[in-house]
């Protein structure tokens, strides 16, 4: 299967989403995350829970200190209106970082780019 390629406003829109989640002003900004998390969002996280919708809005604030821009970011549609985002992440936390490889499906509608599934593995560089 060939994947489509994203025009440059899509993926520069796709980063500044997939990015605002790791910055701490803009993830842990409820309003603006229930614009960006579909109502259907569901994750597996690195530790391998399931989180949903509700658990990713109501996460207590806490610090972020991961590595921006994210490493490796790659775009591929999927179709005109669902992408596929790849990255690898580095958090640092008490003098350890934590990597992960990451996969992230949006899609577009008609105001924007949601988030409807993530996926976080962690790896050893």
């Amino acid at each position: 299967m060939q994947s489509i390629e994203p025009c440059i406003e899509d993926r520069t829109a796709l980063q500044r989403l997939e990015e605002s989640l790791w910055r701490p002003e803009t993830r842990f900004d409820r309003k603006l995350m229930e614009q960006v998390i579909a109502p259907d969002f569901f994750e597996f996280g690195r530790s391998g829970r399931i989180y949903e919708r509700a658990d990713t809005l109501g996460a207590a604030p806490q610090p972020i200190d991961a590595i921006l821009p994210l490493p490796d970011f790659k775009v591929r549609l999927l179709n005109a209106d669902t992408a596929q985002v790849t990255y690898n992440s580095a958090v640092r936390s008490n003098g350890i970082v934590d990597y992960g490889r990451r996969s992230s499906i949006w899609s577009k509608t008609a105001r924007g780019w949601v988030l409807r599934f993530h996926q976080g593995t962690p790896y050893l560089p």
